[in-house]
């Protein structure tokens, strides 16, 4: 008998797991709210009003919720298109490392949706999360290289993220819509006709990024609606001669990482949260500053820094460099190394740094672009050996007196070797709903997802989402 396709395989898979660990379980809640946090926060940007102002635009049956979008449903695949953007678009949103996607901005959104116009319960939105997240993850890494220690899709310019998070949102959408296994794999062999994203504007700008996740869960919903219409795909769709990883990945790709334990050992616990609203490179540079400074270095006195990190990150955070020490809005201020240290140097909020540390005014502060001038990103062979499993960097600062100053920050905060605890996560959810959200409704939508496996429908978990009693006015500045 011959053995399953790849796509196959993950079907199975999916419709065979209807009981989740705990730790898996758990691990869905807490990242369906920090989605729904930072899709709150995202109303902050222009690019949040013009999603949803398009979305509205279109019209079409009310089915699902755009969380900031007004009382009127829209058709769930637009729903699912505006707060996948709002998800990612913070660049607030949890990372599987090694392969460095952000799973949770493309497959929440997709299950939300669907859930909503399925009228699914929270067990079962759950559960399909979970499958998607675990899909999305297991694609990923089936085109992480190991040897060479990067992303195969990374290296070829295409964004990981949208493309397996479409994929893993479409068979979660599916299992929403009550499809079997010949179902789901149809789902994985329409939506990879519609995974897409490139990852230029990491390195010299534009604001296309923050609708990949949006555009991954649009063609998730589109896709596992279209196949319980009756459209299908080729169940060779991974694997195949002009299949998903010959397409992006030219053939380069590990079929073992897609069925090695597969239903027994879940990747979606571990996948890291991310404590700072910034590209994830630059996290541990935030934590280094801040080390120098709690151990006495004043950046009044701070003549050279030079900041350490793994050599595949510098074309991210460190180049060009002239446009990473001189940002001009809080976006490209996410993506800079230099900043992330001014930022730790300085001091900022949240969790060590919060959303108002990346506006447009800081962006341009004479402070921090006078510090911003003083850092270098170099390669440093410790940090890249143990990357992409972590993220490190070392910090290297000399002042006005000569002396030498150094830290060393080898994992990040928000995965398995420095979790978040509960109250931490809460803490930020209740950070990025300020000023929007009433107590009162962040505390609805926090006991909602807390009891989500035991709620009836999911629109009644979205509910007190729809629309901000609180004027968005009272949030801070704008970017």
């Amino acid at each position: 008998m011959a053995e399953p396709t790849l796509g196959r395989t993950l079907a199975e898979f999916a419709t065979a797991t209807r009981h989740l660990p705990p730790e898996v379980e758990t691990s869905v809640r807490q990242r369906i709210l920090d989605v729904l946090g930072l899709c709150v926060a995202a109303h902050r940007l222009e690019t949040s009003a013009a999603i949803v102002g398009y979305v509205r635009d279109q019209g079409g049956a009310p089915q699902a919720t755009v969380i900031g979008g007004g009382p009127d449903k829209v058709p769930a695949p637009l729903a699912a298109l505006a707060n996948g953007v709002l998800a990612h678009s913070l660049d607030y949103d949890d990372t599987h490392l090694p392969s460095v996607l952000h799973p949770s901005a493309s497959v929440v959104p997709a299950a939300l949706a669907a859930a909503e116009l399925a009228g699914a319960t929270g067990a079962e939105t759950v559960r399909a999360v979970a499958v998607g997240l675990e899909i999305c993850v297991r694609l990923g890494m089936a085109g992480y290289d190991a040897e060479a220690g990067n992303s195969v899709f990374f290296e070829h310019g295409q964004h990981a993220t949208s493309i397996c998070g479409a994929l893993g949102g479409a068979v979660a959408a599916g299992l929403l819509f009550g499809l079997d296994s010949e179902g789901l794999l149809d789902c994985l062999g329409v939506t990879a006709s519609m995974a897409a994203g490139l990852i230029e504007a990491n390195r010299t700008g534009g604001t296309v990024k923050r609708l990949h996740c949006g555009w991954a869960a649009h063609s998730a919903v589109t896709a596992a609606d279209l196949v319980r219409r009756g459209f299908t795909g080729p169940p060779t769709v991974l694997e195949g001669r002009f299949g998903f990883f010959q397409a992006f990945l030219r053939g380069e790709y590990f079929p073992e990482e897609i069925t090695r334990g597969l239903g027994d050992a879940w990747a979606v616990p571990g996948i890291f949260f991310k404590p700072y609203p910034a590209n994830h490179f630059t996290h541990t540079a935030v934590d280094a500053a801040a080390r120098l400074r709690a151990e006495g270095l004043d950046p009044d006195r701070v003549e050279r820094l030079v900041l350490g990190v793994p050599a595949p990150v510098i074309r991210t955070i460190g180049e060009p460099i002239e446009v990473k020490r001189a940002p001009d809005t809080g976006y490209q201020a996410q993506f800079s190394g230099p900043y992330a240290v001014a930022t730790g140097l300085l001091g900022g909020g949240g969790l060590g740094a919060g959303l108002d540390d990346y506006t447009d005014a800081l962006a341009r502060d004479p402070l921090r672009r006078a510090l911003m001038a003083k850092v270098e990103v170099v390669a440093d062979p410790q940090a890249t050996a143990i990357f992409p499993a972590q993220f490190p960097a070392i910090l290297t600062a000399v002042d006005s007196g000569g002396r030498t100053w150094r830290a060393e920050v080898l994992a990040n905060r928000g995965g398995p070797a420095r979790p978040l605890s509960e109250a931490e996560l809460g803490r930020k959810f209740r950070d990025n709903t300020a000023g929007r959200l009433t107590e009162e409704a962040a505390a609805l939508v926090t006991e909602g997802v807390a009891g989500l496996s035991g709620l009836a429908r999911v629109s009644d978990l979205l509910r007190p989402l729809a629309e901000f009693p609180t004027p968005a006015a009272s949030i801070g500045e704008a970017r």
